[in-house]
């Protein structure tokens, strides 16, 4: 089996008031945080679709929407030889590998959590040819992806933000992990 990833670029980012894949996230672009994360469960070819050019291969969705982005990303990714991909959300910059190993691990036409769309792992023959009108979650109930528990301690991360404020809850939420807990973080400075 050979996975392929693509990272949804585009939109207006309006919400944010700035362009979500080139936002700072502890000194990496949220592209490039989604990219290495892809790169980290075993994707062989990364693309970005839709979007300006932020230096990896890229995939045009026509202005089509997320539904248009999943079609085209399937598309361009089983023509690179990918018989499975997954698909994130560039403004999700903080999930970790471990939070995409259960999607990953689900046997059928793909996974996705329960009530989120992405991130999503598809098989691309299961996609239409063409990226129907309408919504992506209008799409997957056609494709059928198992649906599984979102882990409760992964679910900020999974969502993503889309505002300054939820951008804001991701980064205390990254820092609190990254911060060191118990006896371990008492230095000679005072607790850390």
């Amino acid at each position: 089996m050979t996975l392929g990833a693509a990272i949804l670029t585009g939109g207006a980012s309006s919400r944010m008031g700035a362009d979500k894949a080139a936002l700072d996230w502890a000194g990496a672009r949220a592209v490039d945080r989604a990219a290495a994360l892809a790169r980290a469960v075993g994707a062989s070819v990364v693309v970005t679709v839709g979007g300006p050019d932020y230096g990896l291969p890229s995939v045009a969705d026509e202005g089509g929407g997320p539904a248009a982005g999943v079609v085209a990303a399937g598309l361009a990714l089983a023509a690179r030889g990918c018989d499975r991909v997954l698909i994130l959300a560039v403004d999700a910059p903080t999930i970790r590998p471990g939070d995409l190993a259960p999607l990953l691990a689900a046997p059928g036409v793909g996974a996705a959590y329960e009530g989120l769309h992405m991130p999503l792992v598809v098989d691309p023959a299961a996609l239409p040819a063409r990226a129907p009108g309408g919504a992506l979650g209008r799409m997957l109930e056609a494709i059928g992806p198992a649906r599984l528990p979102c882990p409760p301690d992964a679910a900020l991360r999974l969502r993503g933000a889309n505002t300054p404020a939820e951008r804001e809850a991701l980064l205390r939420d990254e820092d609190t992990r990254r911060r060191p807990q118990g006896p371990s973080s008492i230095s000679s400075e005072g607790i850390q």
